[in-house]
């Protein structure tokens, strides 16, 4: 590597860097900004688990907070979409995106700063509301390489939908817009195995569930952490592990060079 590509790869690192610390500095000021992020799975958590728990299915039997608990800890990975797509179209209509792209730093920096601080974050807010599993009784029984191996998978599920939320963020006109992300993001996750097996849908349903992005990082995660419900008829919840790897890659795929390229446009 020459002098000069070593020296625009240290600063881009260093950009990036410094923009994570904006970030996480934001949040650090106002700590309620994670807490309203993860007011709903835990409220979710509590709805579910105690008040529906009791008349909720299991497919092969076993306890219902067991079997969701790896759902909310997908389904706030998905609902950080919003979270990245808000900051954005934030950060756009107040002009600091066109700040930063006038200062001499790399243009990467903006769009990796913004996808590894929300992947700090993310990794926060799993931890908070694990420990909040824990506490009403949820336990991972697959072993601590089995354990971190569906963490990893969480995060990866993350990783992917930051391209997305970026994409959107440059996209969508105002906050407003990009709040109403939620009208589709929430029947995604309920078209899923967050909540009910997809066994358990109707026969025209159960594909769509199964077949869901979100299905295959839930069962997976059910199947490391050694939860119950883990099964199904279909070729993509028997390789679920295997699904949760290929569907992050392919939205990546998709997304990341769609968020680069959109960013590039904005001083076209």
């Amino acid at each position: 590597m020459s002098a000069v590509a070593a020296g625009r790869a240290y600063w881009a690192c260093a950009d990036s860097l410094t923009l994570v610390r904006r970030t996480l500095l934001n949040y650090r000021r106002q700590p309620a900004a994670i807490l309203w992020q993860l007011g709903f799975p835990i409220v979710s958590v509590l709805l579910y688990g105690f008040v529906f728990g009791s008349a909720m299915l299991v497919p092969g039997g076993g306890d219902y907070r067991e079997f969701l608990m790896p759902g909310m800890f997908t389904m706030t990975m998905a609902f950080g979409l919003m979270n990245t797509a808000s900051a954005v179209v934030s950060d756009s209509g107040k002009g600091v995106v066109d700040r930063f792209r006038s200062m001499p730093m790399a243009p990467s920096a903006v769009t990796t700063g913004r996808g590894l601080s929300d992947l700090v974050i993310a990794a926060a807010e799993l931890t908070i509301l694990a420990a909040t599993a824990l506490a009403i009784g949820w336990t991972s029984d697959g072993g601590p390489g089995a354990t971190a191996l569906a963490f990893g998978l969480l995060l990866f599920l993350r990783f992917s939908l930051i391209w997305v939320g970026v994409w959107c963020g440059l996209v969508l006109p105002n906050t407003e817009a990009a709040g109403a992300l939620y009208a589709v993001i929430f029947p995604v996750t309920m078209i899923s195995s967050v909540y009910v097996a997809p066994t358990l849908m109707p026969s025209w349903l159960a594909p769509v569930a199964a077949w869901n992005p979100i299905s295959s990082t839930v069962t997976a995660a059910r199947e490391l952490f050694g939860n119950p419900g883990v099964g199904g008829g279909s070729w993509v919840e028997q390789h679920a592990v295997l699904m949760a790897f290929a569907w992050p890659l392919a939205i990546t795929a998709v997304f990341l060079p769609l968020a680069v390229r959109r960013y590039q446009s904005l001083s076209r």
